[in-house]
């Protein structure tokens, strides 16, 4: 038996030491087997750790279970990855609760170089479904691993989607790999298996519990580059996992809804509330990532003055004499009035003739 593994195991079953304080250990001493083989006064001496942990350290013995969980791995040909190992996922480093050990069935790799997870309500709109359904068919060509949480709904669809366009598709589970819940997602967690796979923090035997999500969560918020909302109230799982994406510095994207939309009510809040960029397709998203470069846009002087009105050339003749220029300057030299200057620029950016900056100021392109 792997006597690395049995220590690494073994952490995740100490009473009161969870992936914070595995960390701290696992920093502190460089593996799992030295933390056991401690002086109980050098492991209270340490930061966060203190007398109660050390003891808990010190008078562990449960390695039977430990043993238990390893022959399940090796039955089922599980891939743990220990947060030492190089094919643990990497982006979960730069996480503070980080798992200590994951447990993955499945071929993907989760250090590839686009990763987005992609989640949402439970009980979706046609609206949700074709959103996610056209978001994951437009990044075929990106080769995204797209990543959710096998629950119903607009998780179930991006699985799925991705499959259907030969996209990996990783399923983070809130229990244990010997089971798989909503049962409903058995079909479906065995076709990701071929281009994707399952992923856990939780031993085998761990149930489905509600204070699980969220812990799944985290896994599914910052294993990503990118997370992207579809669909979800204003309270729920969706949200939570957009505010640790949000407080893990990882971009958030948010598919806007009807105002009259409950389904919507989570995404239009984050969009509102600077949490979540406003998302309306994967170009915009490819963009925003710096996954595709922008086509060169034809500079507005040589090749739109033919479909510009009267007032359109009014504004580019005063863009011209400045690298940027304040709208109120714009307003004042123009000498049209604000409802003309504002359809002016308006259909001057949608042309991509200009652009604004921050601060009210506008530019040519």
């Amino acid at each position: 038996m792997n006597n690395d593994l049995l220590y690494q195991v073994a952490l995740t079953l100490i009473p009161n030491i969870g992936p914070v304080q595995s960390r701290i250990l696992i920093d502190h001493f460089g593996d799992a087997e030295s933390i056991f083989k401690a002086k109980l006064k050098t492991l209270g001496d340490i930061d966060s750790i203190g007398e109660v942990r050390a003891n808990n350290i010190k008078e562990f013995n449960n390695f039977t279970d430990a043993e238990k969980e390893i022959e399940f791995i090796e039955k089922y040909k599980i891939q743990p990855l220990f947060i030492k190992d190089k094919n643990y996922p990497q982006r979960l480093l730069r996480c503070y609760d980080a798992p200590a050990i994951l447990y993955y069935r499945g071929n993907a790799d989760l250090n590839t170089a686009k990763i987005i997870s992609i989640i949402g309500t439970r009980s979706n709109t046609d609206y949700g479904k074709q959103v996610t359904e056209k978001l994951v068919a437009d990044l075929q060509e990106q080769n995204v691993l797209i990543l959710s949480g096998l629950a119903f709904g607009i998780d179930s669809i991006a699985h799925k989607a991705a499959i259907q366009n030969n996209l990996p598709t990783v399923g983070v589970l809130a229990h244990g790999l010997d089971t798989i819940y909503p049962s409903q997602h058995k079909s479906l967690a065995k076709d990701m298996l071929q281009n994707g796979g399952l992923l856990t923090e939780f031993s085998q035997k761990t149930k489905p519990d509600k204070h699980n999500f969220p812990r799944r969560n985290r896994i599914v918020a910052g294993m990503a580059d990118a997370t992207i909302v579809v669909e979800t109230a204003i309270k729920g799982g969706s949200m939570i996992t957009a505010e640790l994406a949000h407080n893990y510095n990882r971009d958030v994207f948010a598919f806007p809804g009807k105002t009259t939309d409950s389904k919507s009510a989570g995404c239009n809040y984050l969009i509102k509330h600077d949490k979540a960029f406003l998302l309306t397709d994967a170009q915009q998203l490819m963009e925003a990532m710096k996954w595709q470069q922008k086509k060169a846009k034809p500079k507005a002087q040589k090749e739109l003055f033919i479909e510009l009105s009267a007032d359109e050339k009014i504004i580019i003749n005063i863009l011209r004499e400045k690298e940027s220029v304040h709208i109120d300057e714009l307003f004042l030299r123009s000498g049209l009035s604000s409802s003309s200057v504002a359809g002016a620029m308006l259909n001057l950016e949608l042309q991509n003739a200009i652009s604004s900056l921050p601060g009210k100021m506008y530019k040519l392109l």
